[in-house]
């Protein structure tokens, strides 16, 4: 029976084609098979090196920041109090240098003041509870000051003081531009990765094809290095005669990783 269904000539080319047709399917089928494959277990050769740069940096600015007190029987009073004390300090800054760019407002407060009063004890051990007394206004005004001539720094930090200024904090040298010794350790650190991937691919007796890959640690920057200040600051004769305040150095780091394909 299996013999007649191939004795017509329409059958035996039906069944010609339906041969084909698997063969071609396993063949795709296989050809599928491979490619994934490849793509798993065959992808290109690596090598990843990480580099890494460094810029000694040493302080270039230093700041401090100060506050203002102003009080009053009311707010007005309490403004030009306030007012008074920080054009005094203003003008002495101006004096000494420090431009006007420089002195930013980092806080500005206003708020009533209040006395308590007591009540006289009544009926031998009775005393009645006290009470608040609106008792005027008080303004705090607090500015901070960059300072980029640091040899300055002590002495500018006592003037101030002697003008009126209270809660003077202590120095803060620093790096004014930052950014500029981030990007030059980021250089460094991509010419140090390149170096490496050419010694370990001369090593391994491969070529370096193309980089395929880039990934950078976010580069940081030297913290700040804090001088004398606030209230030792106030009680050092070194800091009123305008000594030299040491400021130390840092460092910017930069750490890149780069992966190449090789052959």
């Amino acid at each position: 029976m299996g013999n007649s269904f191939f004795s017509s000539k329409e059958n035996r080319v039906l069944g010609t084609i339906v041969m084909l047709a698997a063969i071609v399917a396993l063949g795709a089928y296989a050809y599928q098979a491979i490619t994934q494959a490849d793509n798993w277990g065959m992808g290109p050769t690596t090598i990843s090196v990480t580099g890494t740069g460094e810029v000694v940096s040493i302080p270039d600015i230093a700041q401090f920041s100060f506050s203002v007190r102003g009080e009053g029987v009311d707010a007005a009073a309490a403004q030009e109090a306030s007012g008074t004390a920080i054009n005094a300090v203003m003008a002495y800054l101006a004096e000494q240098g420090v431009e006007e760019r420089d002195i930013k407002t980092q806080g500005y407060n206003m708020y009533p003041k209040y006395r308590y009063e007591e009540r006289p004890c009544a009926f031998g051990s009775y005393c009645p509870p006290g009470e608040e007394i609106a008792d005027g206004f008080e303004v705090t005004q607090t500015i901070t000051v960059k300072v980029r001539e640091t040899d300055k720094a002590g002495a500018l930090l006592a003037g101030v003081g002697e003008k009126g200024a209270t809660d003077i904090s202590g120095l803060m040298f620093t790096i004014d531009d930052e950014d500029a010794l981030k990007a030059e350790a980021r250089t460094m650190a991509i010419e140090d990765a390149r170096a490496q991937a050419e010694i370990l691919a001369d090593n391994l007796g491969v070529k370096l094809v193309k980089m395929i890959s880039y990934y950078e640690d976010q580069p940081y920057a030297p913290s700040p290095y804090y001088g004398m200040g606030g209230d030792m600051a106030m009680r050092s004769e070194a800091a009123f005669n305008g000594a030299d305040i040491p400021m130390g150095e840092g460092s910017v780091v930069s750490t890149v990783n780069l992966t190449y394909e090789i052959k």
